[in-house]
């Protein structure tokens, strides 16, 4: 098989694509079964480009040398020939011309050799689980949504912002933060308090009032003690921030960005989805599909509490104006009541951060969450307060120096603009549209409280 790829290897993903019969072909990869026989013997190779593996057929004499060396999970380098394959399952398959044992694995001790491992299981062997099926078709969704969310702000003009990982101010005011020390001073290294960061959404509006819609996409930590499904203590944002802009802007921003990223993503990798369909959410695919395509809900955080109180459920936390929305909550008006995705807009002042624009009741700010099925909330945002005066005075309220965002401040000062954006949990939205139920399993290597090593 010519191209650039034919020297050293050819993808599987690619080899299936485009290889004609009686090509001249080398694949690389890993053994995923192996069978032998007196009459045939073959092993599956796969090598990550895609959910499929392809065959190779062994010569009597090739079988015999490395029948010991074949089991799941030895690593090979097959040079053969592309060949139609008289068995069902697949039109073609490798007849070996050479085969050598790259590197060697023993099966009677690899943890990935057992019939049925559970997630559980697998986050004990973080690095070897990308190999696992399941784990195949997630670290491939996850850099196709990745791409996706790229090239949705790129083709729509946004600037992409590297934002700091180290930070001397909390964005969110909930005092979850890290702390970053260097040898026995605490201060001692930057002269003052440095944490990682929780957001890169303040630093990414100093960047919106000169280039008008830019984004930040990277990770972010939060020291919170929670060991729910849905929080990690290392995560990814995407956080775009538009200038020139009011609320009603920034939701339609957040509706266009869910529609079109994850249908690029499920046209992308459709095998990765037919699994995840079959083994992991029966009918995720076409679930995804049917809501995102119809328009979002929007109701306010006053009509929210009115349609909860309506319900006649009984809910385990309280519900009325002026109560936090819970997860059964947000997942009640998702799942049953709008069964889709609706914004909630317009919370009490006293819920949100101090950044969110005051609305003209005094009451509330101009934020909105996303919530969708089966997640709850997804996205977070809001029309950011552009007033000098009245962002001083919710920062007093809350009883926060404002020392550490002077520079914040300044942008209220000079040339300020309404604007507002929205934070959205990257592995929230993985979760979502694959049907993964843990966030530690759609995560590389997780990181939970008492969890931070492999």
């Amino acid at each position: 098989m010519s191209g650039k790829h034919s020297a050293r290897r050819t993808p599987i993903r690619v080899l299936l694509g485009s290889a004609t019969e009686g090509a001249s072909v080398v694949v690389t990869g890993w053994v995923k079964t192996s069978r032998f026989s007196k009459n045939v013997s073959f092993v599956h190779v796969y090598d990550g480009s895609t959910p499929k593996t392809v065959q190779v057929v062994l010569t009597a004499e090739q079988a015999e040398t490395h029948r010991a060396d074949l089991g799941t999970g030895a690593a090979v380098r097959v040079e053969g020939t592309w060949v139609a394959s008289p068995a069902a399952g697949q039109p073609f398959e490798v007849h070996a011309t050479g085969i050598t044992v790259v590197g060697a694995c023993d099966p009677a001790d690899y943890p990935l050799q057992k019939k049925a491992t559970s997630m559980e299981f697998l986050r004990t062997v973080a690095h070897l689980r990308p190999r696992a099926n399941t784990f195949q078709s997630v670290f491939r969704v996850r850099n196709a949504l990745a791409a996706n969310v790229h090239r949705f702000f790129q083709e729509r003009g946004f600037l992409w912002i590297h934002t700091p990982i180290l930070a001397s101010a909390d964005a969110e005011g909930a005092g979850e933060l890290f702390s970053v020390t260097a040898g026995d001073a605490p201060e001692g290294f930057f002269g003052h308090p440095v944490y990682l960061t929780v957001s890169g959404q303040l630093e990414v509006e100093s960047f919106a009032q000169a280039f008008c819609d830019v984004y930040t996409f990277g990770p972010t930590f939060r020291a919170e003690n929670s060991n729910t499904a849905r929080h990690a203590s290392e995560f990814w944002m995407i956080e775009p921030e538009l200038a020139f802009a009011d609320l009603s802007d920034v939701l339609s921003l957040a509706e266009d960005f869910v529609r079109t990223v994850a249908n690029g993503t499920m046209d992308a990798l459709p095998d990765d989805f037919d699994f995840f369909d079959q083994r992991i959410e029966k009918g995720i695919v076409a679930s995804i599909r049917d809501i995102v395509n119809k328009p979002f809900a929007r109701i306010t955080y006053t009509e929210a509490q009115e349609i909860l109180a309506a319900s006649g459920r009984s809910f385990q936390f309280p519900i009325g104006w002026g109560s936090s929305m819970q997860a059964e909550h947000e997942r009640f008006l998702a799942e049953e009541h709008f069964k889709g995705p609706v914004f909630v807009t317009d919370y009490p002042v006293e819920q949100k951060a101090f950044y969110m624009r005051l609305n003209d009741d005094g009451r509330t700010v101009a934020a909105s969450d996303l919530l969708v099925p089966r997640i709850g909330e997804i996205i977070g945002g809001s029309q950011r307060e552009e007033r000098l005066d009245v962002i001083r005075d919710q920062m007093a309220r809350r009883g926060m120096g404002e020392a550490p965002l002077w520079w914040y401040l300044d942008l209220r000062r000079y040339g300020t603009t309404p604007h507002g954006g929205f934070g959205l949990g990257f592995e929230r939205m993985l979760m979502w549209i694959t049907g993964m139920q843990n966030i530690r399993d759609v995560l590389p290597f997780p990181r939970t409280p008492g969890s931070a090593d492999f």
